[in-house]
């Protein structure tokens, strides 16, 4: 097989949903994936399944064989605080990070309800990976909305200029742009408690700018607030 020769490229590695009793392998976040990549252009989609930490990882290593310019993996799985698809997060994190450098792996999207839950690990895991931002819910989220705001975060990433990655600033403003479509107070899901969960409070967003003196850190509140100055302003503009 010849190699690609696009810049971009999103990894999508997969657990089965069984979303309901008869979903045998019906439902797949892919060919939303695919339409994201023709929208940009020069961006190919690769993906597998997985089903336990091995097949996680063989699925992995099989994705990353051509190394591209920017490189974006999205893991979409049910999932709790502790796990994703039956995998132990921290695992996930570790083996994802791990390969980052020298993947060009810039984000990670964790398409699963509840993995946004530990943002400390988060920030461990990205914190000098290589990854410059990751991702996930914190509390459940309904599959076909999660699913649509997964794509327009991936979206926004693939965009991203690479001298941006050296500013919190211009990142944080590729992810306002990403979530501004989507109202910050619509209830997503629910908590531990059954409550409801506001999309605002629920994504989890760590960011972690290239160039030293640079930590990883939680921008969700950053983000949604310039979202939210971005969406006024319009609509001051429009009333003008």
């Amino acid at each position: 097989m010849p190699k690609s020769k696009s810049s971009n490229c999103i990894l999508v590695i997969e657990s089965p949903w069984k979303l309901d009793d008869h979903d045998s392998n019906r439902s797949s976040v892919v060919p939303f994936i695919q339409g994201i990549a023709r929208l940009q252009g020069d961006t190919e989609v690769y993906f597998l399944n997985f089903y336990n930490k091995k097949s996680f990882e063989i699925a992995l290593e099989c994705l990353c064989m051509q190394v591209f310019r920017n490189t974006i993996v999205y893991v979409a799985a049910h999932g709790s605080e502790s796990d994703i698809g039956g995998i132990l997060l921290k695992d996930i994190l570790k083996t994802v990070s791990e390969k980052a450098a020298d993947n060009n792996i810039s984000g990670l999207m964790l398409g699963s309800c509840f993995a946004g839950t530990k943002t400390q690990l988060l920030k461990e895991y990205t914190q000098g990976s290589g990854l410059r931002w990751c991702a996930g819910y914190s509390s459940s989220c309904d599959w076909l909305t999660g699913t649509m705001i997964d794509s327009a975060i991936i979206s926004n990433a693939l965009s991203i200029k690479k001298s941006h990655y050296a500013s919190r600033e211009k990142m944080v403003q590729a992810f306002a742009c990403a979530v501004a479509p989507f109202a910050p107070g619509a209830v997503i899901g629910q908590n531990k408690k059954d409550s409801g969960v506001p999309l605002s409070q629920s994504l989890k967003i760590v960011i972690q700018p290239e160039g030293q003196g640079y930590h990883a850190l939680v921008s969700s509140e950053e983000i949604f607030a310039q979202a939210q100055e971005s969406y006024v302003q319009e609509e001051e503009e429009y009333i003008a």
